[in-house]
């Protein structure tokens, strides 16, 4: 059976796609919610890893970070170059490898990405690169598919179709997530879950349309007063103990140990 991989190729014509950075979901601001309420970024330099359209940097620049977004596809970075000019900030722009980061160890205070660790054959490398650019005491964040999630089922059977769009992909439970980063000498310092907003029909359903070129709305609201019922519910749920097992992404923080 032939070993599926995530190419260069796959997110170029990803992101190369007809359609505007207002057609693309964004990460609900869940990525810079969970950093600013752990930390102080004035002043810091932070890293996004496969940044993509670098939304996130940019709303981290806007409160006095300096933001660096790395990525590997050029269809990517033109996508984030838009999203800064857009916001009027600044970031520095990088097309790099993730494996092999073009900044010397020590240099780096948070280093986050969100929708890349799954798409490597063996993610403990490219978390030793993060801890090796990584200051000592400095944080990194991975966002990532949760395993226990119909989305993990869809998954499999797509790629098993050769019909998923990255080519392959993994997932991982918060404690799979947690010893991976210790095996890179980062200490975990907690966990976060996220469901899908709108849920993950909608999305695929408006991604079929799409295909045949109807728009649905990105974020529908049909009856307020439910959809801020479901809000509130959604919430609740991923801020319980429960929260990093039940949604479709973990999120997990990790400090850099200070091995002197």
């Amino acid at each position: 059976m032939m070993k599926r991989v995530s190419e260069r190729k796959h997110w170029d014509d990803f992101w190369r796609r007809d359609r505007d950075l207002d057609e693309i979901y964004d990460n609900d601001g869940r990525i810079p919610e969970e950093i600013l309420k752990r930390m102080d970024i004035r002043d810091v330099i932070v890293m996004e890893v496969g940044a993509a359209t670098a939304r996130d940097s940019v709303i981290l620049a806007e409160n006095g970070a300096f933001s660096v977004a790395l990525d590997y596809s050029h269809e990517a970075l033109r996508l984030a170059r838009e999203a800064a000019e857009r916001a009027e900030v600044r970031l520095l722009l990088v097309c790099g490898d993730a494996l092999v980061l073009p900044f010397k160890g020590d240099s780096i205070d948070l280093v986050f990405h969100q929708g890349v660790l799954e798409h490597f054959r063996d993610p403990s490398i490219f978390l030793s690169e993060n801890a090796r650019v990584l200051k000592k005491g400095g944080t990194v964040l991975v966002d990532v598919p949760q395993t226990i999630h119909i989305y993990t089922l869809i998954k499999k059977i797509l790629i098993a179709m050769n019909a998923w769009f990255a080519g392959w992909e993994t997932q991982f439970t918060p404690r799979s997530l947690s010893r991976l980063l210790e095996k890179a000498g980062l200490e975990p310092t907690g966990v976060y879950g996220r469901f899908f907003s709108p849920s993950l029909a909608y999305r695929m359903f408006r991604e079929v349309l799409i295909r045949v070129g109807i728009k649905l709305p990105l974020r529908p609201v049909l009856i307020p007063p439910v959809h801020r019922f479901r809000g509130r519910i959604r919430k609740y749920i991923e801020n319980s103990p429960s929260g990093p097992y039940l949604g479709y992404i973990v999120g997990a923080f990790a400090t850099k140990k200070d091995s002197s």
